[in-house]
C-alpha cells in the first residue's frame, strides 16, 4: 500500500559516529526480513560518509532484479519493521544524461516511528544507473575526505535558507550532478565499479 509522504524537515545535523553502527544493525534485520530477493542492502547517502553533516536519518539502498515483484514481496515484511511505502518511484536524472526516465525508476519506503531511527529505504534495480550513482557518490566522498567540509557546509547553508524540503532537494540535485561528474572521472581512473563495493 502506498501512502503520501508526511511533511519533512530540512534540519541538518553534525556527523554522528553512531550512524554506521545503526545502519549495519538495520541492514542485518532487513536482509533477514527480505530474503534473497534483496540482492544487496547498503548504507548510502550522507550518513554513510565519515565526517559529513546530514539530515539525522539513514538512507539505505536495496538492490533487486524486479521492482514490481520486490514491492509486492517487501510491503508486508517492511511494514512489520515500521516502514511505509511512499509514492516516489522516479529518481532525478542527472543533467546531461539522455537516459529514458524509466531507467531511473525505484520503489521507496520510509520509517518515521517516534523513538526509532528515521530511515529512507530506496529500492533500485541491480545494474541501474541510479543504483550505481548512489554508490559512486558515497565512495567518491569516502575517498576524498577533503571535499566533505565544503559539501556539508553547502547543505547547512541551503537548509537554513530553504524551509521547504522539496525546494531543498531541487536545489541540491544539480550540485550532486557536479559531484558525480567529477566522481565519474575518478571511477574511470581507478577502475571503481559497484561490483567492487
Amino acid at each position: 500500500m502506498i501512502t503520501p509522504e508526511p511533511a519533512a524537515s530540512t534540519f541538518i545535523a553534525g556527523p554522528d559516529p553512531a550512524w554506521p553502527e545503526q545502519a549495519a544493525a538495520l541492514i542485518r534485520r532487513l536482509r533477514a526480513a527480505l530474503g534473497p530477493a534483496a540482492r544487496r542492502v547498503e548504507h548510502i547517502g550522507s550518513t554513510a560518509i565519515p565526517g559529513m553533516a546530514a539530515k539525522p536519518l539513514l538512507d539505505l539502498q536495496v538492490s533487486v532484479a524486479d521492482l514490481d515483484a520486490a514491492a509486492a514481496a517487501f510491503d508486508v515484511p517492511l511494514a512489520a519493521l515500521g516502514f511505509t511505502r511512499r509514492p516516489f518511484e522516479q529518481d532525478h536524472v542527472p543533467a546531461g544524461h539522455d537516459d529514458p526516465p524509466h531507467r531511473w525508476a525505484k520503489r521507496y519506503w520510509n520509517r518515521r516511528v517516534p523513538g526509532e531511527q528515521q530511515v529512507n529505504l530506496h529500492c533500485r534495480l541491480v545494474g541501474s544507473p541510479n543504483e550505481r550513482l548512489a554508490l559512486l557518490f558515497r565512495d567518491w566522498f569516502r575517498a576524498h575526505p577533503e571535499a566533505v567540509p565544503a559539501y556539508a557546509r553547502f547543505k547547512e547553508v541551503l537548509a537554513a535558507a530553504v524551509g521547504d524540503p522539496v525546494v531543498y532537494t531541487e536545489v541540491k540535485d544539480p550540485v550532486v550532478d557536479l559531484v558525480v561528474a567529477v566522481a565519474e572521472e575518478w571511477a574511470t581512473a581507478t577502475g571503481w565499479s559497484p561490483d567492487r563495493v
